[in-house]
């Protein structure tokens, strides 16, 4: 698991506890020691120690109140899976599920555990990023966007020396955007080097059961729109709020485009421009003139634009400097396109943000759906790309 394991297998775990709280007092102290904190726990320290926390106090949780926790429950696509995540991880110590502020929306564990987690103030309603209560395994993932595990004194705070945590950022697999943090906590000396591939599993499983309840939902804008599709002569795509295709006639799109926005020209491989028309949860995309090749331009002299132009009608939208990196490094990779592993080494250095490199995509392919195909990731055929930077 890389930098993610807090412990290798066969590591004495009170021995290992007792020698990163001497790096801890030593690293946050300002002295020395030979032994280092792993990178990810000493960029979160060294962010940590800017805010101003005090690592020996008790730094205010300050819980929102239940009727705010309870309308975030009820907003968040998680309350569909918080039965299945905690079947799944029912035999830890301590499974916590954050939204996407870090604030703890819910917890499944026994009497004791909970006690403990409560005069911690690990509570419902409680935010746990890095800002509010120092180093911890979602607050962390919540700013690396990635998987974090911490041991014993990697915490910053000395109140949570007593525990691990092993965290796991889980995305809406329909939209892209990060929903929350699935944590796993328990007592420090209890840590298993299985316990990070359990929560991975977990969320594996969790983002599978919100894609089926997605896939219900295609299915019914399918039948709705039967009466439609059924008669229209012509090529057209029914797809939903988000882009994703729920009925394809004569034309071959594979799953998404961008979001239909009313009276919006938008750009689709195969149909050429089209302007999208409202159907209950959903829209018809029909082309506005003859289907030919997309010839798109990405513009980067200033804050990014892509465009595609047509016979009598021009497509754009903005996008985030790091979309438009994303297409240009696919332009570059040209037909053979990208992995997502190849992805991370090329935005982030490394390999270990797949996770977030799939959540940008999902996010820029809902700004400019079917431009952009996947596995691997590339432009899709048919469209050509011009960058001006």
């Amino acid at each position: 698991m890389g930098e993610l394991s807090a412990v290798r297998p066969g590591t004495d775990l009170s021995r290992h506890a007792r020698e990163l709280v001497r790096v801890h007092d030593a690293v946050l102290g300002g002295g020395s020691t030979r032994v280092r904190p792993r990178p990810v726990v000493a960029r979160s320290w060294s962010r940590v120690l800017r805010t101003g926390l005090d690592p020996d106090g008790a730094n205010a949780r300050d819980p929102l109140d239940p009727g705010e926790v309870e309308r975030r429950r009820r907003a968040s696509p998680l309350h569909l899976v918080i039965d299945e995540l905690a079947q799944v991880i029912r035999h830890v110590a301590l499974l916590v599920v954050t939204d996407a502020d870090g604030v703890v929306l819910w917890r499944v564990g026994g009497p004791a555990v909970l006690r403990r987690a409560d005069a911690l103030g690990f509570g419902a309603g409680a935010t746990w990023t890095e800002s509010t209560v120092g180093t911890n395994a979602i607050g962390t993932a919540l700013v690396e966007g990635a998987p974090v595990q911490l041991f014993s004194a990697e915490h910053f705070e000395q109140a949570q020396h007593a525990w691990y945590c092993s965290a796991h950022p889980i995305h809406d697999p329909v939209t892209g955007d990060l929903l929350g943090i699935v944590d796993v906590s328990g007592p420090a000396l209890t840590l298993h080097p299985a316990i990070a591939a359990l929560v991975e599993t977990g969320v594996r499983l969790a983002e599978s059961q919100l894609w089926r309840h997605h896939a219900a939902r295609l299915d019914r804008l399918r039948r709705r729109a039967q009466h439609i599709a059924g008669t229209a002569t012509g090529p057209l795509l029914v797809v939903d709020d988000h882009g994703w295709v729920a009925h394809n006639a004569g034309v071959a799109v594979r799953d998404r485009i961008a979001v239909p926005r009313a009276a919006t020209a938008l750009a689709v491989p195969g149909l050429g421009l089209c302007l999208p028309e409202r159907l209950p949860e959903g829209w018809i995309v029909r082309p506005a003139g003859p289907a030919h090749g997309l010839r798109a331009r990405l513009d980067r002299t200033g804050p990014p634009v892509l465009s595609v132009a047509g016979p009598d009608t021009l497509w754009r939208t903005p996008l985030t400097r790091r979309h438009a990196e994303i297409l240009t490094l696919l332009h570059g990779a040209g037909a053979a396109g990208l992995s997502a592993g190849r992805l991370s080494q090329a935005l982030y250095g490394d390999g270990a943000h797949v996770v977030t490199v799939r959540a940008e995509v999902s996010r820029l392919r809902r700004v400019i759906g079917a431009l952009v195909a996947t596995n691997p990731y590339r432009l899709a055929p048919g469209v050509s790309l011009e960058i001006n930077s």
